[in-house]
């Protein structure tokens, strides 16, 4: 059976995409799922800001209030994933570290959980780009960036929650902004 997108996935990400924003099945011409594609994207706010976002900036100098971030996936009826990153208004030349996590962002910046990973355990399922969808990026000089992953997996059902920029490459360093994103999953494969 071709994998199929929870349909909660599918109304959460209608729902959190915002402006400009839309998720949802991709059907063939024999009109079966050929896939599940969302873009969602917002501009960081403190998490004590008036008019709350789903990005939240944690520093207000690698990520300013404003700065605008744009998260997209599309996913393959049998799972492989792609996630792709854009970002403006970040601080030039700064390279930044930045992964899928398993929680929302809160005002807390541990909020976001743990980094996502395909596979658990140690060895061969250590943290790292083949384990982990890792976004890392160093903008230009007008503090715009793009990045993207793709993976041969898909994100299992609710533990794809957010991506969390840190102040270095790699996830390690100090968490400095977090973009609670709708990630959709794959429940079953082909």
């Amino acid at each position: 059976m071709v994998g199929a997108l929870c349909a909660g996935a599918v109304a959460a990400a209608l729902v959190a995409t915002g402006p400009g924003g839309a998720g949802g099945h991709v059907a063939g011409a024999d009109g079966r799922a050929d896939g599940y594609w969302m873009r969602t994207q917002a501009r960081f706010a403190p998490p004590t800001a008036f008019v709350p976002s789903a990005a939240i900036t944690y520093d207000m100098d690698l990520v300013p209030a404003a700065a605008w971030i744009e998260v997209s996936q599309h996913t393959e009826p049998l799972g492989a994933t792609t996630v792709r990153l854009r970002v403006e208004g970040m601080k030039p030349g700064h390279a930044y570290g930045v992964q899928v996590h398993q929680k929302p962002c809160g005002a807390d910046p541990a909020a976001a959980g743990e980094r996502y990973r395909h596979a658990s355990g140690t060895g061969e399922h250590r943290a790292g780009p083949e384990n982990e969808v890792w976004l890392d990026f160093a903008p230009r000089a007008d503090g715009s960036a793009e990045a993207a992953a793709h993976h041969s997996w898909g994100f299992r059902q609710g533990e794809a929650s957010s991506v969390v920029l840190h102040d270095r490459p790699g996830g390690e360093g100090t968490r400095v902004g977090c973009f609670t994103v709708p990630f959709g999953w794959v429940t079953g494969a082909g």
